[in-house]
């Protein structure tokens, strides 16, 4: 009897044994200590790897050496040959070498390249190299750069040779969550790769400029990463790796990257000789506010409200009114003016978008056209020459056009465009943007009213010009 309760037990401690041991197994035993230490199901989830994308995707990327020479000036008198000739050579101006890092990611096999503005900007003459993946090494020209989205485009001097490239993604389709990955050289150690997910999209707070919408990682990015690539799971190109949150200057897992879709508008733009134009909508949008969403009875503080409005814009011809709230455009939300301004952009002129707006608590939508903004005609610009302040300034009615590549603030007027050298004007620092706001005691609201008050004697000029948020006034005999 004694001798068959053992084996019946002993029966049940082997089966105890055994339902534990599968329990464990499955991630339900009682020591979670256990559990956790169990080795892999299989031999094909140890072998879970972001290789196969790397090598798909690193050969693309490259490093970005750029030289520059600048000439330094130790005092604006020894720029005159006559102050050079009488103090000596030693205080000629000298030419001092600047260099600096980032990264590049080659778009398609003839080797064309983007970059970032500001890692191949330079103040001089500047010589830019490329080293790729595999240690070859090239010469590379810039072929475009624009400061407002901090996107470059260079070209390697390849004598006809193929390169790899990486294939773009819709940056529209990725989502807060997707696995990605950044490449880039940081701090100059050479080709790194690092992981991580998208954090967030449409970021718009990070930069002064209204062009720049932003797709925020926490893969590591660091200094040199600039101009680098985000690729997605599949080795595409997700964005361009442009920016880092940090006090330290290292990554604290706030990354910027700017979308692949307003990349490729850039990238079109130089195969097809055609250049970059943003949409003009003849409306001026400002992004919601808690007051504003009070005011104006929203549900969320979101969107962009179209504060003022051309009558004989776009935005007036498709119906949009001041007072409206976009909060959509072509089916996506939007945040805020920035984003509504970028999805407008990435349609690209020539199409239409359709906005969704809010007008006294009800939803409509209209059909914009995407048309560039209007420049100035030649009846619109005159050069100044004569006894006068402005003797050498280029200057025009202020037209959209002008508006948008010169940052101005207001929107009627007369902006001088350009200043000749050494001459009168230039030597009273006017400059590109200067707008003229009064000469004498007459406001100037054209470029005709602007010659005839020029035209006229002074015993003592006076002109009164908006530089930026600034009024600066000069006074100087006739």
């Amino acid at each position: 009897m004694m001798s068959m309760l053992r084996c019946v037990l002993g029966r049940f401690g082997c089966l105890k044994g055994a339902l534990v041991a599968i329990l464990v197994m499955l991630g339900h035993g009682t020591s979670p200590a256990t559990a956790q230490r169990q080795p892999p199901p299989s031999k094909a989830a140890m072998q879970y790897s972001f290789a196969p994308i790397v090598r798909k995707a690193t050969p693309a990327v490259v490093n970005v050496y750029v030289e520059s020479t600048a000439r330094v000036v130790r005092s604006p008198l020894f720029a005159d040959p006559f102050f050079r000739e009488f103090f000596g050579r030693q205080f000629a101006p000298r030419r001092r070498r600047q260099n600096s890092l980032g990264s590049g990611v080659i778009v398609n096999e003839s080797g064309l390249i983007v970059t970032n503005t500001h890692v191949v900007k330079s103040s001089g003459e500047a010589e830019v190299r490329v080293v790729l993946a595999d240690r070859r090494e090239f010469k590379a020209d810039i072929v475009q750069q624009d400061e407002k989205t901090d996107i470059a485009l260079i070209k390697i001097r390849g004598a006809g040779a193929k390169f790899p490239f990486i294939r773009f993604a819709d940056s529209d389709a990725v989502e807060v969550g997707d696995l990605v990955l950044a490449i880039g050289n940081p701090f100059g150690v050479g080709q790194t790769v690092t992981s991580g997910i998208v954090s967030a999209l449409a970021r718009t707070g990070v930069s002064r400029s209204d062009a720049q919408v932003f797709i925020q990682t926490d893969a590591a990015i660091n200094p040199g990463n600039s101009g680098g690539a985000l690729v997605d799971m599949e080795g595409r190109l997700v964005g361009i790796n442009t920016a880092i949150f940090s006090k330290s200057g290292g990554s604290l897992g706030i990354g910027f990257a700017i979308p692949a879709n307003l990349v490729r508008l850039y990238v079109n733009s130089v195969m097809t000789g055609r250049k970059v134009e943003r949409p003009w909508l003849g409306a001026r949008l400002e992004t919601v506010t808690r007051d504003a969403a009070k005011e104006l009875g929203l549900a969320r503080v979101a969107g962009a409200v179209v504060a003022q409005i051309d009558d004989k814009g776009p935005a007036a011809r498709a119906g949009v009114r001041p007072g409206d709230v976009i909060v959509v455009v072509d089916g996506r939300p939007v945040e805020d003016a920035r984003a509504a301004l970028y999805r407008m952009t990435t349609r690209g002129v020539g199409n239409s978008s359709v906005l969704g707006l809010l007008r006294n608590g009800r939803r409509r939508e209209v059909t914009l056209a995407l048309v560039p903004a209007p420049g100035p005609s030649a009846d619109d610009i005159r050069l100044l020459q004569g006894r006068h302040p402005l003797h050498g300034a280029r200057v025009s009615n202020i037209r959209p056009k002008l508006v948008e590549e010169l940052e101005l603030e207001v929107s009627d007027g007369v902006v001088v465009i350009d200043v000749a050298y050494a001459s009168t004007a230039a030597e009273l620092g006017f400059r590109q943007g200067d707008v003229i706001v009064q000469v004498g005691r007459v406001e100037i609201g054209d470029v005709n009213r602007l010659e005839r008050v020029l035209s006229s004697r002074q015993s003592v000029w006076f002109v009164a010009v908006r530089r930026g948020s600034q009024i600066l006034r000069l006074e100087m005999p006739g």
